[in-house]
């Protein structure tokens, strides 16, 4: 599991969330693979060891997103000029940065920098202590 804080605002929404507010997040990854069979290698039994995804989640996502604000970039140009000069982690996204996108993104981070032998199986991000989304590769061949 992965904790991380971050805000967002979910532009032209009619509810509370049209404001800036923030999460604590908590970011759950699986991957699937056959495990190493060969006895003289020190991964052996490992599908993939977890130091090297938790560098992987670590780099791309928690460094990335943690104490970050995330906002759709169709938001005015002035205000988000306005936002960067007070603002040191800004993240301008092309969707709307409700949780079921962000799982989506980071899925599609994630994926590509697994090793060609491991699949990203599903991801749950916990926005709220009730409240989570989903993405499983199954859903998303």
């Amino acid at each position: 599991m992965f904790d991380f804080e971050m805000a967002h605002v979910l532009k032209d929404y009619d509810g509370p969330c049209r404001n800036i507010h923030g999460h604590s997040y908590k970011l759950y990854v699986t991957v699937s693979g056959t495990p190493e069979t060969n006895k003289n290698s020190p991964k052996n039994g490992m599908v993939m060891d977890y130091k090297d995804l938790k560098a992987i989640i670590k780099k791309h996502i928690v460094e990335r997103f943690d104490h970050a604000l995330v906002i759709n970039s169709d938001t005015d140009s002035k205000l988000t000029a306005s936002m960067r000069k007070h603002m040191e982690k800004l993240i301008l996204v092309d969707y709307q940065p409700t949780n079921e996108n962000l799982v989506a993104d980071f899925a599609d981070i994630i994926r590509p920098l697994l090793p060609a032998h491991i699949t990203l199986h599903n991801i749950r991000l916990w926005e709220t202590g009730t409240s989570y989304s989903e993405w499983f590769a199954s859903d998303n061949a």
